[in-house]
């Protein structure tokens, strides 16, 4: 059905189009934004012209302003900041940070935070469009307008830019190029090998040369986006505290006792297990913020999530299920994921395991993955996964250095709800851990988490948050478990058994969860991209690389497996 009141296009998205296409859809139709030194120093340059004002100031006149007068005068103009004007005509709507009245010459003018480019003409394509939108909007409220002004803050010079006949018709035709992609529901191919991408804040979503790597097989991605984050969650265990909000801190407290504190922009997501609460000035600034609130029971069972408004890329949900009702699709998928889940499962045994690891095992592993890729049907599926994973919980008692816990896990084997050993205790929480990690992933990025491709729908169970996270249960969580033992980082006097299950004391908790953070925070070489990152970091690759395989922008999606 055909959309009868269109959205207008702001001006400065129209700015973006003529940057980058890609850039333009992402940020006006799917919503994405990611701040980075540019966009930050940006918004402060912006501060002050975004407060509505009005005042009368004397300016030397120039030549062209009085081409009959021998001595160009001072003369007053009036400024008007922050003015905010739309028409439905033309489609567009733009913000203008300031208008110059001079007599009967309306200018708009546009701040830019550098410096002026040394560029035919005076400035680039994509401000000139932009400052000519605000022009053919002042023309539309019936003010003379044949000119605009790009202000270059970073070395304080004005650029006069004529809006000829030429220039006219380009903003025209640029406006008209971006409501037809806009509405066409297809993302723009990535620019190839651009300069641009190198300072793009979007590149980390965009992944344009990682999307052009896996489509075309062209050269390696270039590293645009960074290694690592520089926020955490911060998880808040202690039954009967409240989190509060001091300024620009987090600050937890029992009853009186102030626990700690986190500065509110280093925090990734509060974590509240158990009895614990925070509050409304902390949810109010943490969803202002889009920053998540997650709620787990205090064995880490997740109970929920508060988060703010669903994301904008209603278009990536439509795909995802659609894709969800397809039973071919479905199962390519889930081979990907079990087969991936079964090669990391078997280089975690060979790297950790040694001579104690039967050749054998190993080989019966790498069988099931073989299997896994020629599987017909889910449930077909799920023997060959079964079948690779009890040959590693079989051997995974060998990779455990620290004998009380070997032997236990040796005699129960994987269990859990309740798990009847220490090993699958860990195990578990480690699980719990992961798959919220993957819920706040999955919603980052648009996805329903709740939705999968593998892990059948259940009320309740975030399916999709299951399929993405089993090949990184090996390396991210199993792995996590046996270096935590084997260092001695948790101990036998870390847990607690009441009739006949396991679990970790508060401490054991704390203990765990650094050690489960300190994971996720490792780089490590990328196998198919080849640079470094960390492992929170591949989460998102590929939670987006999902998305675009979903998108139709690059023909399969095969999880991260290590060498």
């Amino acid at each position: 059905m055909p959309d009868l009141d269109p959205p207008l296009v702001p001006a400065r998205m129209l700015n973006e189009f003529v940057y980058c296409p890609r850039l333009a859809i992402l940020e006006w139709v799917d919503g994405e934004f990611a701040p980075n030194a540019d966009t930050v120093e940006g918004a402060v340059r912006h501060a002050s012209v975004d407060r509505p004002g009005y005042r009368v100031r004397l300016r030397q006149r120039t030549p062209s302003d009085d081409p009959g007068a021998d001595q160009p005068a001072r003369a007053p103009i009036e400024q008007i900041r922050s003015v905010e004007l739309s028409d439905a005509g033309l489609g567009l709507i733009a913000k203008i940070d300031l208008v110059e009245i001079d007599r009967d010459r309306v200018q708009p003018v546009d701040t830019k935070k550098g410096k002026r480019p040394h560029v035919e003409r005076g400035a680039y394509e994509p401000e000139r469009v932009q400052v000519c939108a605000q022009g053919l909007l002042l023309r539309s409220h019936g003010y003379p307008c044949d000119s605009g002004i790009l202000y270059f803050a970073g070395s304080n010079e004005r650029v006069e830019v004529p809006f000829d006949d030429e220039l006219v018709a380009l903003t025209r035709s640029k406006l008209g190029e971006l409501r037809e992609a806009a509405g066409a529901g297809v993302l723009p191919p990535p620019l190839v090998d651009s300069p641009k991408c190198v300072r793009c804040s979007l590149a980390p979503i965009c992944l344009p040369d990682e999307t052009r790597f896996l489509r075309d097989a062209g050269s390696p991605p270039r590293q645009l986006l960074p290694a690592a984050d520089h926020t955490f969650p911060l998880y808040v265990q202690q039954p009967g505290a409240t989190v509060r909000k001091d300024g620009d801190l987090l600050v937890v407290f029992d009853k009186d006792e102030k626990l700690g504190e986190m500065r509110i922009r280093e925090v990734s997501q509060l974590v509240l297990m158990g009895r614990v609460s925070a509050t409304e000035a902390v949810y109010r600034e943490l969803l202002r913020l889009g920053k998540p609130i997650v709620h787990l029971s205090s064995g880490g069972w997740l109970a929920g999530v508060t988060d703010g408004l669903p994301h904008a890329n209603v278009r990536l949900r439509q795909e995802q299920y659609r894709t969800a009702d397809d039973a071919a699709k479905c199962l390519r998928i889930a081979r990907w994921i079990v087969v991936s889940k079964l090669t990391n499962q078997r280089v975690l045994l060979r790297r950790n395991g040694g001579d104690e690891i039967p050749e054998s095992t190993i080989e019966g592993i790498r069988h099931a993955a073989q299997a896994a890729q020629r599987a017909e049907t889910i449930d077909t599926l799920r023997g060959h996964e079964g079948n690779g994973g009890r040959l590693y919980f079989g051997h995974f008692a060998a990779l455990l250095r620290q004998s009380p816990f070997r032997e236990r896990f040796d005699l129960e084997g994987r269990n859990r709800r309740p798990p009847r050993d220490p090993v699958n205790g860990l195990l578990s929480f480690a699980y719990s851990m992961l798959s919220r990690e993957w819920v706040t992933t999955c919603r980052t990025v648009g996805l329903d988490p709740f939705l999968g491709f593998y892990h059948a729908p259940r009320y309740g169970r975030p399916s999709l948050a299951l399929d993405l996270m089993e090949a990184f249960r090996p390396i991210c969580a199993d792995s996590t478990v046996v270096r935590a033992i084997n260092n001695g980082e948790i101990g036998p006097t870390d847990f607690v058994e009441r009739m006949g299950s396991v679990n970790l004391t508060d401490g054991g908790r704390r203990k765990f969860l650094r050690s489960f953070e300190q994971r996720l925070a490792q780089e490590v070489v990328h196998p198919v991209f080849g640079y470094r990152l960390s492992y929170r970091r591949v989460f998102e690759v590929e939670a987006r690389l999902l998305s675009r395989y979903l998108l139709g922008e690059i023909p399969t999606y095969e999880p991260m497996t290590t060498r």
